[in-house]
């Protein structure tokens, strides 16, 4: 007879401030982040029943995440939300990026078990650290019966992944969640086969509204290094500067796809009768950018005319 599996909790590591280390750990503003492994992290933390299996994904700043990172730390997801044994993932994660780790995995996978991003806003030694909390709350988290999708685990409170947004430059609870988010319908997500097959992703520059906006980036690189595609952080509700909308319109004629934002915090985009650029919702700028380069992949690329 099989002895009964051990259910399990997969914990990968791509670095950020939850590892790191201060020189001085009473000045903890001053520290390098993705020091410490997956295994210094978890040192005394255990969960009654199941087992932990790391993994080292990555050991960055999450500020230099990188597309090779999101394809690497989406095949180890995929590959192990579909283990029986697996009760969960969490994902240690610096906290500068995350909100756009968060929503592309979230996007792409749509997983049924839960995937819990988690971080630190102080290193691993300063005196009050908050990174072995948000750790604990995560492993607790995804051992909820309701537990399922990608969410973030931070301060006590938990974001959907898709949602997030981080919004404040340092205090402990940095982020905050929309209401009513969703993946705009116009724009297509590919398969994780084809987002880990791919060997090139498509550029998408992105860009803000304000006054005085003329448009003189967009034409300069549409010129001489035309990307695929363009968001635009709009003013309010999305509203561009007539120069930069000419610029944008002129963008899209030579095949770049152009997606407009909010760079308002709360809100997003809402359409209107005069629109001459399609928008991205309810999205953050950063979403926005994560949801077209998806969207980008998952079709032929666009034919750049210079």
């Amino acid at each position: 007879m099989n002895a009964k599996k051990i259910k399990k909790i997969v914990v990968l590591a791509t670095g950020g401030t939850i590892a790191g280390q201060a020189s001085d750990p009473a000045k903890s503003e001053n520290y390098t982040a993705g020091q410490l492994g997956v295994g210094e992290l978890l040192q005394g933390m255990a969960v009654d029943g199941l087992e932990l299996v790391t993994e080292q994904v990555a050991q960055i700043d999450s500020k230099d995440m990188s597309f090779a990172i999101w394809q690497n730390l989406l095949g180890r997801v995929a590959h192990w939300v579909v283990q029986e044994h697996v009760q969960g993932v969490v994902i240690t994660h610096g906290t500068d990026t995350l909100e756009e780790t968060a929503y592309f995995l979230q996007t792409v996978l749509q997983p049924a078990k839960p995937v819990a991003l988690t971080c630190a806003m102080l290193p691993a030694n300063a005196p009050d650290s908050d990174g072995p909390g948000n750790l604990k709350d995560a492993l607790a988290w995804v051992q909820r019966a309701d537990a399922k999708g990608v969410v973030v685990v931070c301060a006590s409170q938990v974001h959907a992944g898709h949602a997030v947004q981080k919004s404040h430059s340092h205090q402990r609870n940095p982020f905050t969640s929309q209401d009513k988010v969703m993946h705009p319908e116009h724009l297509h997500v590919p398969s994780v086969a084809k987002v880990l097959a791919c060997q090139q992703w498509p550029r998408v520059e992105l860009l803000l509204n304000h006054a005085g906006a003329d448009g003189r980036h967009v034409r300069t690189l549409m010129a001489h290094d035309a990307p695929q595609g363009w968001v635009a952080a709009g003013t309010g509700n999305g509203t561009l500067h007539h120069a930069l909308e000419a610029a944008l319109l002129d963008a899209q004629k030579q095949g770049a796809y152009v997606l407009r934002a909010s760079r308002c915090a709360q809100g997003g985009v809402q359409s209107r009768e005069a629109d001459v650029l399609p928008h991205a919702g309810a999205l953050t700028a950063v979403q926005a950018r994560v949801a077209l380069l998806l969207h980008l992949i998952a079709q032929p690329s666009p034919q750049i005319q210079s």
